[in-house]
């Protein structure tokens, strides 16, 4: 009987060898998923996760562009996973998965033990360790977890407060957090932490070769590596000889260096400059990714945004249609967004469905903004400044400006490495007026309960906001106590509105942004986390991409 066609066999055969470079923005310095930053992190290229995306599912179904649910993942270093009860997640490791031949781990095979001491010392739940790490992506989520116990080689129980899978899954199976990179106990018992290069150590398909400072990274295959490329469970991974990071934060830079050659992919990239990059170089290939709205988010906390009046006439005095038509050339749609993204299917609360009084809110009326100013104390509105990510897009943000002076509101940007930015409004504390982020505060497509955390008091997800609210706050509560989906989706709708009335963060709009790749790259499509400023999921894409080297070599590099 011939062999059913599978979807993937169009790509052809993939071939071994070659180099892949990709471009980060920010120098990649954090070493140690402890510290779990969400920009500086490249330690996913030799670390691994539990849980990964489905390599066999074809994108018509679901394309990996954004976090996948939960029932799009399957097992990476986990085989399975059960829930034997609301509160209870029970994980089965997979055999057969060896350490990289790298003292002191020398290629022991993993456990059931690994995983426990990962989150005890993530956590603060015992093999030594007492408190949390100072910092990670839900800081809400560790305070339910009761404890994480290995009860044999094979198997991990861990036990929470909150009776809910859904809450479970999001913060364990689904979430994208660098935390999710499962680090060597010997080498944290040796080194105290993993923050020198040289003492990179994981289960991964690529070894940490070499590592210069704001330069670049290079890593190199792991022959012994135990994985296999699911759509030919033939082959060992990974296909890839080298993996090279370049730090790259100027954007023409990185363009040029894609032209040359000597870039393979680059991500966020604007219609404007995909369309101009495609013109000079019709190979490359495009995709496109919808992107969390811009925002300027000022600090709800001090004056003057701690009057909605304030933020309301801020909202009022953009006007986005006209901006989408003559920015973005009518390719965006011009909505502005509450907390969740219009293209999160099933979840969405798009603009179009908002109360009629609330649309008005957000419409172009500088009018209106003026005496909504005036009303606040600001008659002759007042002067303040925006620390901005060099990676977002600031030419959009000085269109904002320009319409924020047009109703008396000078407002300074003060452009930051994006690194830089996290240090200065996040750990540091120091703005103490707006912030513009690369990917906003608002139109986000994480996974339902995180996206209700975002708005509340001490928010890891908008740190820079400062919103202290005891309504916003009930929300996520209400949320892990729901018993079925339709009930969660209910209180996320309410929790979006209650967002977009307070106004919390000025909205733009939910744009799309491109990535460019090479055309010898070959399993790129544009998936989330695979080749961005901080890949989440690097070993596990860059071990399945591979490079046609003679068709490379064809086009002169």
């Amino acid at each position: 009987m011939k062999k059913k066609a599978a979807w993937w066999d169009k790509f052809g055969e993939p071939q071994y060898g070659g180099e892949m470079t990709i471009r980060s923005t920010t120098n990649p310095s954090n070493l140690d998923p402890y510290h779990s930053d969400h920009i500086t992190q490249i330690y996913s290229g030799w670390m691994e996760r539990l849980f990964a995306e489905d390599w066999t599912l074809d994108p018509a179904i679901y394309d990996f562009k954004g976090v996948p649910p939960k029932q799009f993942l399957k097992g990476l270093l986990a085989e399975s996973w059960e829930f034997p009860a609301p509160d209870t997640l029970v994980i089965h490791m997979r055999r057969g998965i060896h350490w990289q031949d790298i003292p002191p781990v020398n290629s022991r095979e993993l456990t059931a033990y690994d995983i426990e001491y990962h989150y005890h010392r993530l956590y603060g739940l015992g093999s030594g360790f007492t408190k949390p790490a100072p910092y990670h992506g839900n800081v809400s989520a560790y305070k339910d977890l009761i404890s994480v116990t290995a009860t044999d080689r094979d198997t991990v129980v861990l036990k929470w407060k909150t009776p809910n899978p859904e809450f479970i899954s999001e913060t364990v199976v689904t979430v994208h957090s660098p935390t999710a990179a499962i680090e060597a106990r010997e080498a944290i018992e040796k080194w105290g932490n993993l923050d020198d290069w040289h003492h990179a150590i994981g289960t991964g398909p690529f070894i940490l070769k070499e590592f210069i400072s704001g330069s670049e990274a290079t890593m190199v295959r792991n022959p012994k590596y135990w994985g296999h490329d699911e759509r030919h469970p033939q082959n060992q991974l990974p296909y890839i000889d080298a993996l090279k990071v370049l730090v790259i934060p100027d954007e023409a830079t990185a363009l040029e260096m894609l032209l040359a050659g000597k870039v393979d992919v680059i991500n966020h990239v604007s219609a404007a400059q995909a369309a101009q990059m495609k013109k000079s170089n019709p190979e490359l290939i495009i995709n496109a990714h919808p992107d969390s709205t811009t925002t300027l988010d000022p600090r709800n906390d001090v004056k003057p945004f701690n009057d909605i009046r304030v933020r309301k006439a801020m909202q009022m005095a953009l006007d986005l249609p006209t901006i989408a038509k003559t920015y973005y050339g009518g390719a965006v749609e011009p909505y502005p967004s509450s907390i969740t993204s219009r293209y999160m299917k099933g979840w969405a609360w798009p603009f179009e469905k908002w109360p009629k009084d609330l649309q008005e809110e957000y419409a172009y009326n500088p009018a209106k903004a003026k005496q909504l100013l005036a009303e606040a104390g600001y008659p002759n509105g007042f002067k303040t400044n925006i620390v901005a990510d060099i990676a977002a897009d600031l030419e959009l943000i000085k269109i904002a400006k320009s319409y924020l002076a047009q109703v008396g509101i000078d407002m300074e940007i003060r452009p930051m490495e994006s690194a830089a930015l996290v240090a200065f409004v996040q750990t540091e504390q120091k703005h103490d007026q707006l912030a513009a982020r690369s990917g906003g505060s608002l139109g986000t497509g994480h996974e339902p309960l995180r996206q209700l955390t975002r708005f509340c008091t001490n928010s890891s997800g908008t740190p820079q906001l400062r919103v202290s609210d005891p309504v916003m706050d009930s929300f996520y509560p209400r949320a892990i106590k729901a018993t079925t989906e339709d009930e969660v989706k209910k209180i996320l709708i309410e929790a979006n509105e209650y967002v977009a009335r307070q106004h919390f963060a000025i909205s733009l709009m939910n744009p799309i942004k491109y990535s460019l790749a090479q055309p010898w790259l070959k399993g790129y499509s544009g998936q989330f986390g695979s080749t961005d400023r901080s890949p989440q999921c690097l070993s596990f894409y860059a071990s399945r991409f591979w490079i046609d080297q003679k068709l490379k070599k064809s086009m002169g590099h």
